[in-house]
């Protein structure tokens, strides 16, 4: 069975906008995630090179706030992977919170591919 795993990245002030369509977004998620992403209606195809294809359905989102898939591959039904934004009134500083699922010894791979990807994500869109 897999184990839930969540991880926090703070990025730097910046708007909700850009990082929702980041993570929201065909255009947004091929700048960081995926080589290609494309989208029809909650399926999103992503692939990676020129061999590798995933497909993911968005199981519930909230526009600026969360969106959460689930890879139609993966026989665990309640697995998922989530990409959340947390705003801090105080600071005005922006966190997204990762949320994904890993088999047991596999949790630091998984979050070393995370840590790879939202650095990608913070240079490509400067948060």
């Amino acid at each position: 069975m897999k184990r839930k795993t969540q991880i926090e990245y703070p990025l730097n002030p910046s708007s909700s906008v850009i990082i929702w369509n980041a993570i929201s977004s065909t255009a947004g998620l091929e700048r960081w995630f995926a080589d290609r992403v494309t989208k029809e209606g909650k399926t999103y195809t992503f692939r990676w090179g020129k061999t590798e294809t995933r497909q993911a359905i968005v199981v519930n989102s909230r526009p600026e706030f969360f969106i959460r898939f689930h890879w139609l591959d993966d026989e665990e039904a309640k697995s998922y992977f989530e990409l959340k934004i947390h705003y801090n009134e105080l600071t005005t500083d922006h966190t997204l919170e990762v949320t994904d699922f890993a088999e047991p010894g596999e949790e630091e791979d998984v979050r070393n591919l995370w840590d790879s990807q939202i650095e990608t994500l913070k240079r490509v869109f400067g948060v």
